[in-house]
């Protein structure tokens, strides 16, 4: 296994054996880049090892704003047990389901909609589990994904457990994050690392507790300070990026080139929603959700991985102990569609939780857990 450190696991054998828990004679579709072909090849040699029957299929690496590949789309809709996408970029967007989107009948998420197969199959008819890695490379791996998961999953339950009967967050930073969110009735969700169960997925690497805000709930201001992800890929901060936020929604940006560079993209998001109205691809309903949701703030997360760091690649850096972040678009209630979902890290949070009865907890100071 010559990538890998010495361990009594190689990472790849600690996906398959210890997240997903894959087993014989099961199928497991890994999605790849050029770029990220080693480890694809050590999962599907994993995969074999574990008796199951993987399957490999490689595109161009994806941005934010390009559609998969039609014959990924269609290995997904074979629908097998798991599906692990691992690429250097996005998985893609789902053409098809974008036009026209999967609705859920007869189930608890009657009439919710799906524009994309893969959130179909994990999010509505949860039959299978995934893994998804935008941005992994060999050395993030090998750093990130042999941890204690027993820890991890304890540590994101009992966070977890404290967002339960929450109706708003403060967060607070030093470099001037001051923004409140509202989340009555919001579920927090885990990336804990243990995807083993049908409808279960999430990053490799894990570790991190994330909530949707209700859509225009959010009022303040944002001072991104660790990295940001834009529409071409992550990237260190050279100054704070500051966003304002009314009613939910991004209004200015002040921090210089980055700062242009976020509205231009966000912009670019705007503009595409709006051409698929003309393209006849979307309704006039569809492309006015999709241009306004491009502003949403979309996700609160915070950090849970002690192996993770801040370097510039959003898939670790959201993870990183003593953070928290942002997500700029779509979130993950499926009630604020976008074409975007651009994070953002801010360092040393306070991070405080208000209750219905008047109550409130810190579960971060200055960026230490308060559990």
């Amino acid at each position: 296994m010559g990538l890998f450190s010495k361990k009594e696991k190689s990472p790849s054998q600690t996906v398959v054996q210890d997240v997903l828990k894959a087993k014989k004679g099961e199928r497991a579709l890994i999605i790849a880049n050029p770029e990220t072909t080693v480890i694809a090849q050590e999962l599907y040699t994993a995969f074999i090892e574990a008796g199951a029957r993987p399957t490999l299929v490689f595109q161009q690496r994806k941005s934010s704003m390009d559609y998969a590949e039609e014959a990924v789309i269609g290995a997904l809709k074979s629908e097998p047990e798991m599906v692990l996408s691992i690429s250097a970029g996005k998985l893609g967007k789902d053409r098809e389901a974008m036009e026209k989107p999967y609705v859920m009948e007869n189930s608890d998420a009657g009439g919710q909609s799906f524009d994309s197969a893969f959130d179909y199959l994990l999010s509505g008819k949860k039959s299978i589990r995934a893994v998804w890695t935008p941005g992994l490379d060999e050395d993030m791996f090998n750093r990130t994904v042999n941890i204690d998961y027993k820890a991890l999953g304890e540590r994101c339950r009992t966070v977890c457990k404290l967002f339960e009967g929450a109706v708003s967050v403060h967060v607070i930073s030093p470099a001037g994050t001051d923004i409140t969110i509202g989340v009555g009735g919001r579920k927090a969700l885990v990336d804990n690392g243990d995807f083993s169960l049908p409808g279960s997925g999430g990053n490799i690497p894990a570790g991190e507790v994330f909530v949707s805000p209700v859509v225009g709930s959010a009022e303040g201001k944002i001072v991104f300070d660790g990295s940001m992800t834009f529409a071409d890929g992550d990237a260190m901060l050279s100054a704070p990026l500051e966003v304002e936020v009314k009613a939910g929604f991004v209004g200015s940006i002040k921090g210089g080139a980055e700062a242009d560079r976020l509205l231009k993209d966000i912009t670019a998001a705007e503009n595409e929603a709006a051409a698929l109205v003309t393209k006849k691809k979307f309704s006039e309903e569809q492309g006015a959700a999709y241009r306004k949701n491009a502003r949403n703030i979309g996700e609160l997360g915070i950090g849970l991985n002690p192996a993770a760091s801040v370097t510039g690649n959003m898939l670790e850096d959201e993870k990183a102990f003593r953070t928290c972040h942002f997500a700029i678009g779509e979130n993950y209630d499926g009630d604020a569609p976008a074409l975007i979902h651009f994070d953002g890290i801010v360092r040393a949070p306070t991070v405080t939780l208000s209750y219905g009865d008047g109550s409130s907890r810190v579960i971060l100071e200055a960026g230490e857990l308060r559990l």
